[in-house]
């Protein structure tokens, strides 16, 4: 096996890191704060603190008005606002950690998490949460994953929002089929095989096959598996036999009950193509909604992802975004002020409303617009309810994103395509992902 297991993030950021010291005073003038070394102060709870929006563009005109109402609410903090494009913002990140000019609050979601904290750039928040208006009100679900994501089981980040696998399938086609809302695995394949009609160019299911396919086959394996444990000690679960045969089931449907093209489809071209109007189902996530109501508008719903036979759902852990206190701040009292009124019922709301995710508090989740967006609904009860079980995927280790995208969306291709088994495919995956872990282990 080649190297890339040791290709980890943070080599990356050494190597970059040469530039540094290059780094000119309007690099630094983002923020005020220092880098991961510096400790930081309380500070006087007063003044300007900067914040990074970590999804900049996007979401920029919620995250002003949420800041508007804080200033208003708090008329002697400011609050810069940097809005940091999603594709730049880890290498940002890391560039400011090494040569100074982190910000006092910044969103880091859980796919970066482990990198930011693991260079001493973040404050554990445990002790401000305990002590916080918040405690006791943010999703426990959530909470799980950012203590998971950040690899010693600290709270580096008080989450906002999630995202949730949903399936969204063609109501028009499934009445006229007779058939049942795909609510359990044995009703979603009953449906792909029935809504298939390849001489009228008809598929019940379109697959991920490019990039992004591996959370999603990820997501259907332990979903029909049942295994709710990514580890089973320090070896993965990933290639245990119950979830070899779910994948091979799931692939499966290449091909018979799917478009051939699916072998090259990324979030764009499923989207898209389902959108058409002859495809009967769809695994993606709430953010696809306002593209399906423009072109299915009355013709779709959205559900979370099949149960098992006896109402179990599981589910991989979607990323969840957050919000981080970073240590060099120079006035945590009023950065930490900011961040619990952002993570309040009313803001949370406004800024999930918004964006079309699942609030992380928990008065937000019960708010009339979760209500009446039944895909949103559901997917908070999915995420909140008893018999929802979730896998939670090492977003902490540093190569995990190597793993899960470079070596092994090829691989899952070649699966498709039937020039890799299903066994083959897990088998390589679960030895790059138990190295990982052994080194992540070792240096930890």
């Amino acid at each position: 096996m080649k190297s890339s297991i040791r290709r980890s993030r943070r080599a990356a950021v050494a190597v970059a890191l040469g530039s540094v010291l290059a780094l000119t005073a309007t690099a630094c003038g983002d923020d005020g704060s220092g880098s991961a070394g510096d400790k930081g102060d309380e500070g006087s709870g007063k003044g300007t603190i900067t914040f990074w929006d970590n999804n900049g563009g996007v979401r920029t005109d919620v995250w002003k008005q949420i800041i508007s109402d804080f200033e208003k609410q708090n008329p002697d903090i400011k609050v810069k606002y940097v809005g940091v494009p999603a594709a730049s913002v880890q290498s940002k990140y890391d560039t400011a950690i090494q040569g100074g000019g982190l910000p006092d609050v910044g969103g880091v979601g859980t796919a970066m998490l482990a990198e930011v904290a693991a260079q001493g750039a973040l404050e554990p928040l445990d002790s401000r949460l305990s002590k916080s208006s918040l405690n006791g009100k943010l999703n426990d679900k959530f909470l799980e994953s950012v203590k998971a994501a950040g690899g010693d089981g600290k709270t580096y980040s008080v989450p906002t929002s999630a995202n949730n696998g949903t399936l969204w399938y063609r109501t028009d086609l499934f009445d006229a089929a007779k058939l049942d809302a795909p609510t359990t695995w044995t009703k979603f394949y009953a449906a792909a095989d029935k809504l298939t009609d390849k001489a009228k160019n008809r598929f019940g299911y379109t697959i991920r096959g490019g990039e992004g396919s591996i959370a999603q086959a990820l997501d259907a394996t332990y979903g029909q598996s049942g295994i709710t444990s990514f580890w089973n000690g320090d070896k993965t679960t990933v290639n245990d036999p119950k979830n070899v045969a779910a994948l091979e089931k799931y692939v499966g449907l290449y091909k018979k009950d799917t478009p051939s093209a699916d072998v090259n489809n990324d979030f764009t071209k499923m989207v898209a193509q389902w959108d058409s109007g002859t495809i009967g189902m769809l695994s993606h996530n709430l953010g696809s909604y306002a593209d399906h109501e423009k072109s299915l508008s009355g013709k779709f719903k959205g559900i979370p992802n099949p149960t098992l036979d006896d109402g179990t759902r599981v589910q991989v852990s979607n990323p969840v975004d957050g919000l981080g206190l970073f240590k060099s701040s120079k006035n945590k009292a009023a950065a930490w002020k900011f961040v619990e009124f952002a993570a309040s019922h009313e803001s949370n709301s406004k800024w999930n409303e918004s964006a079309g995710q699942v609030p992380a508090n928990n008065e937000a989740a019960q708010d009339s617009w979760v209500q009446a967006s039944e895909p949103t609904k559901l997917a908070a009860e999915a995420l909140g309810g008893a018999t929802t079980k979730i896998v939670q995927l090492p977003y902490y280790l540093p190569d995990w994103n190597t793993i899960s995208k470079a070596d092994n969306e090829p691989n899952f291709q070649k699966v498709l395509l039937g020039k890799m088994t299903a066994k083959e495919f897990l088998d390589t995956l679960a030895d790059q992902i138990d190295k990982a872990q052994a080194d992540w282990k070792k240096n930890h």
